[in-house]
């Protein structure tokens, strides 16, 4: 599907309305509010090469923001990882407790599948392309080391990968579909030597000199969830730190360690229940597999986080089939 949207001809009470909607038709859903008073304009042009989508963004201030329970609710859109590219303009992205602050020429890469939001505090022009996970065939916990940190065209793979996908985004509209496919590998190639060069970094962030033992006991979470022992306690046995340390080295990350356990077990549990099929099991069960014990726990946090039961949830889905 190819879509260029303009909000010229709407009236100027539903531009933004109109903007946010093409942006979460092409994109992946998400919440758009306006930074500033007055007259909202906005542009977008989106195209497919092979499996993979470039999109040009243009418009006035503006925050675009993917909360839990846009992702709940879109789970086609979780397998996504998207390199943004900054072509006017600032930006300021955050994911996953980091933020990069972008300017014209500098680069980003955030995942989908996880919450994530974009400042454009000025009128900007900016190109997204967005390709599958399976493309890249990097596993998730290395994309979640990365993703949050600027790259600028100072950078030894920014220098290369810079021109060549703002050229790319710009000329999208003319490759026949056998080029299209081509050029999509080769930006799948690209995108994997990326994450190979920052995850090899000593440091991610030069601030904070534990970046790194952050990021493992992120992958530790992925990695047991289903597992009801884990704790604060038991993870940080597992790092061989105390449970203060280990605190204290999330206290930047925008959420508590015990917080982080139970969002990523309700995120799985929520994107279980949404699978569509003949078979499926029990809520009890999808809730055991992930971590929960309880299920009168259970329900009110999912109730809380997604603003509906499991049941309700499921039912919800399979009426959308």
């Amino acid at each position: 599907m190819n879509l260029r949207v303009t909000t010229a001809a709407v009236p100027d009470a539903e531009k933004a309305v109109h903007w946010g909607r093409a942006v979460s038709s092409a994109l992946a859903p998400v919440e758009v509010v306006p930074l500033a008073d007055g007259p909202f304009d906005g542009r977008l042009d989106s195209h497919r090469l092979g499996c993979l989508r470039v999109s040009t963004l243009e418009a006035d201030a503006t925050r675009l923001s993917r909360t839990p329970g846009l992702i709940a609710r879109t789970p086609e859109a979780e397998a996504q990882v998207a390199v943004g590219i900054q072509v006017s303009g600032r930006a300021v992205l955050t994911q996953d407790g980091r933020r990069a602050e972008l300017t014209a020429g500098d680069l980003v890469l955030y995942d989908l599948a996880r919450p994530y939001s974009v400042d454009y505090p000025q009128r900007f022009r900016s190109h997204v392309f967005h390709l599958p996970h399976r493309l890249l065939g990097v596993p998730e916990a290395e994309i979640r080391r990365v993703t949050g940190y600027a790259v600028t065209s100072q950078e030894s793979l920014g220098a290369v990968l810079l021109p060549f996908l703002d050229t790319l985004a710009d000329a999208a509209p003319s490759y026949p579909p056998a080029v299209g496919d081509l050029l999509a590998g080769s930006v799948a190639d690209l995108v994997v030597t990326l994450v190979a060069e920052l995850a090899g970094r000593p440091t991610a962030a030069p601030d904070d000199a534990n970046a790194h033992l952050v990021r493992a006991v992120r992958a530790h979470v992925d990695r047991r969830l289903g597992d009801p022992g884990l704790t604060p306690q038991s993870i940080a046995d597992a790092h061989r730190i105390s449970v203060r340390y280990l605190h204290r080295l999330f206290e930047g990350e925008g959420v508590t360690v015990g917080r982080l356990i139970q969002r990523r077990r309700l995120e799985e549990c929520a994107r279980e229940l949404g699978r569509r099929g003949r078979t499926a099991p029990t809520v009890s069960a999808v809730a055991q597999r992930w971590g929960f014990v309880n299920p009168a726990h259970f329900s009110r946090a999912f109730r809380a986080a997604y603003g509906t039961s499991p049941r309700e949830w499921r039912a919800r889905r399979a009426d959308e089939a």
